[in-house]
């Protein structure tokens, strides 16, 4: 299949006059104000299917993935998709732009490289961070992955490749103790190694140009972690011939604006406003998902809120749930017949009551709730339950029993949910004031999450909102969005205001 074109492109948007369409920087293609993120689409899930297809069907055309999204089968989804659409002449492959990344080993990617270094051909300048994770940029690793990609693609071509996050070679440095500014050194030299690899597969017409993708972007200049924009463009730009570098991607929302206004480039410049000059597409990722070390995460979307019970009326609904665990622990273990671990195993898995007694006023907000609800507590006891029915067999007594527990479950665990979700609720009403009194534009749109991509994608330089549309529903209101977007302008005074008034 070949490649994005402008003329495609820019086709493209013609034809869907009402929805908004950006230049993606100075590389000539046209995409969607929107683009379809992949973070955690699968293949095997045909709403996924559904909704990529309705979102190219409405016009979106900026598809960002990974290698390393579901262990490949983001990219799968990506190639069936697109492969039936433009088979069957509804979206030509010309007018999407297909944009992936490289660097991470994990899943099949890392079970190769364990089975490469047991053969001692280790990939060059491995990076292993910790169990499961490695990263590498090396060019004989880029190579292989780019190939694995366009497989997974059903592509000849991929639009744009992206390095992954090289910032992990911050924290691979340091556990080594490299000098400060021995790691600096190293860190850009393996990134500008990395473009001229790149370079490469430009010419072979396996890529069509190149970026990079760190969160570490908008960070202020003096963060350990801070990755230089302008000192990436210099490795780009010192490359014999001219270059490729045509996109950055990084995260960016309503509570995180240090891409508008860290002024961590040369000059007092912010990230956004020297990208802009230097003509590269901006991909923002992260629009509805805020990240801070004090409060977690905050999804950005409207919550309504539930009557949460007074503390004591919580504490009544934990200490009932203790009783449970210790009467259900107790009479199961005597019919069980169990070992001495075993039995410490099932107790240990019931035992939620205890931490909930010390913990539940002490979480960063309902999101960190709902993981320890969906990841930790909820898999242990079903585990444990599962366990007791295949050791003693189905019975009226213990079916009532395990009915009892899971309802008391049920009560305590969404009490808890109850206050949290309450605290959420109040803090986001509070943040979509804020963010509408910042700018009057923004406070035109229908729901926080709708005012959220609306500040990123009418502020000038911004050139694709990644979003992750899963469900066909998410597609609808984005697209509906994308009919009413204001102006692209620089907004600093707005983004300014937001951050006085937001802390």
């Amino acid at each position: 299949m070949p490649r994005a074109t402008t003329s495609a492109t820019a086709a493209l948007a013609a034809a869907h006059p009402a929805l908004a369409h950006r230049a993606l920087g100075a590389t000539g293609l046209t995409v969607s104000a929107a683009g379809f993120g992949c973070y955690r689409v699968d293949v095997e899930v045909e709403e996924h299917h559904t909704a990529l297809e309705k979102a190219l069907l409405g016009g979106v055309n900026l598809i960002d993935t990974s290698a390393n999204y579901t262990d490949g089968n983001s990219e799968r989804l990506v190639g069936a998709v697109l492969g039936r659409l433009s088979q069957a002449g509804l979206v030509p492959r010309q007018q999407v732009v297909v944009v992936t990344k490289a660097g991470y080993l994990q899943g099949q990617n890392h079970q190769q490289s364990q089975a490469r270094k047991e053969a001692g051909q280790a990939w060059p300048e491995l990076l292993e961070l910790e169990p499961g994770l490695e990263h590498c940029l090396h060019p004989d690793f880029l190579a292989d992955q780019i190939s694995r990609s366009l497989e997974r693609l059903q592509l000849d071509c991929i639009d744009l490749l992206l390095l992954h996050n090289p910032e992990y070679f911050w924290q691979w440095a340091r556990e080594r103790q490299m000098p400060e500014a021995e790691a600096r050194a190293e860190y850009y030299r393996r990134i500008g190694q990395a473009f001229a690899h790149l370079e490469q597969e430009v010419a072979r017409g396996r890529i069509g140009g190149y970026g990079l993708s760190s969160n570490t972007f908008p960070l202020p200049a003096d963060h350990p972690d801070f990755t230089s924009l302008a000192e990436v463009w210099q490795r780009a730009a010192a490359l014999a011939g001219g270059h490729h570098f045509q996109v950055i991607e990084f995260p960016c929302n309503l509570l995180e604006p240090g891409a508008m206004l860290n002024p961590n480039q040369p000059g007092g410049q912010s990230l956004l406003e020297l990208a802009r000059d230097l003509g590269l597409g901006v991909l923002i990722n992260r629009p509805l998902n805020a990240m801070s070390p004090e409060r977690g995460l905050l999804r950005l979307a409207d919550l309504e809120p539930v009557e949460p019970p007074t503390p004591e009326a919580l504490l009544d609904h934990i200490a009932q749930l203790r009783v449970s665990e210790e009467d259900l622990t107790a009479k199961l273990q005597l019919g069980l017949g169990l070992e001495p671990g075993q039995s410490q195993q099932v107790a240990a898995y019931l035992s939620a009551a205890p931490t909930l007694v010390e913990h539940w006023n002490q979480l960063q907000g309902l999101e960190h709730w709902r993981h320890l609800e969906g990841e930790y507590f909820l898999p242990r006891i079903h585990a444990a339950l599962q366990f007791i029915h295949q050791t003693k067999g189905p019975s009226p007594e213990l079916e009532g029993l395990i009915s009892r527990h899971l309802s008391l479950v049920s009560q305590a665990f969404g009490a808890v949910g109850a206050v949290y979700r309450m605290a959420t609720a109040q803090e986001l009403a509070q943040v979509r004031a804020r963010a509408a009194a910042a700018d009057p534009a923004w406070g035109q749109a229908a729901s926080l999450s709708r005012l959220a991509l609306k500040a990123l994608w009418s502020t000038s330089g911004v050139s694709c909102v990644l979003v992750g549309m899963r469900r066909p529903a998410y597609v609808a209101e984005v697209l509906d969005e994308l009919t009413a977007p204001a102006a692209p302008e620089p907004r600093r005074e707005a983004w300014l205001r937001l951050a006085a008034i937001t802390g």
